[in-house]
């Protein structure tokens, strides 16, 4: 009788190891939230929300954007922190390259990927009526509409591939990259 209870003991010990859990999967997981930090650690990028409610027409009607948010830069060298994409001047920007989009683009509706040079960034448009993505020049602040054709493959919508042989003696690899996102996105 005690082997049999041993037995059924051993058993349900190792049914418990076998039955592992998935890790569950959180925002943080697929995206950064709010801010992202540089590859090379010398600035951060974040998002902040404005004093002032933005009153806007949308799709259905017109809304109030309570809390519409600018990207930031925090420059770890200089301690200084400045507005990288702001809504002073991006809907106008963006109006000019998103001719058959009539109604206002704000920073927060995009997904930010930082490129390895830590210089260009690429904006994915979260709204799907949108039908361009941008490339942003940080160095320079030139925003330009990025091509359609380009080499990221853009997975899940969240994670982007990069892949290729970057140098002539280099092994072929792929650059996963995580965007950043506006909590307004979840929400």
């Amino acid at each position: 009788m005690k082997k049999i209870y041993l037995f059924i003991l051993i058993y349900l010990i190792s049914l418990n190891y076998c039955l592992a859990k998935d890790k569950s999967l959180s925002p943080d997981d697929l995206f950064f939230i709010d801010y992202m930090k540089s590859h090379n650690k010398e600035f951060t990028l974040y998002f902040k929300g404005r004093e002032k409610s933005v009153l806007t027409r949308g799709e259905e009607g017109n809304y109030i954007n309570d809390f519409p948010r600018d990207l930031y830069i925090y420059n770890y060298t200089t301690k200084l922190s400045s507005p990288l994409i702001s809504y002073e001047w991006f809907p106008h920007q963006a109006k000019y390259f998103l001719q058959e989009y009539d109604f206002p683009v704000f920073p927060d509706d995009f997904a930010y990927y930082l490129l390895k040079d830590d210089q260009t960034l690429i904006m994915v448009s979260a709204i799907k009526s949108i039908n361009a993505n941008f490339k942003f020049d940080i160095s320079k602040k030139k925003l330009e509409v990025y091509p359609t054709n380009g080499k990221f493959d853009f997975i899940i919508s969240s994670f982007s591939k990069d892949c290729g042989y970057y140098k002539f003696k280099e092994n072929y690899k792929c650059n996963i990259y995580k965007p950043l996102i506006s909590s307004n996105l979840i929400n």
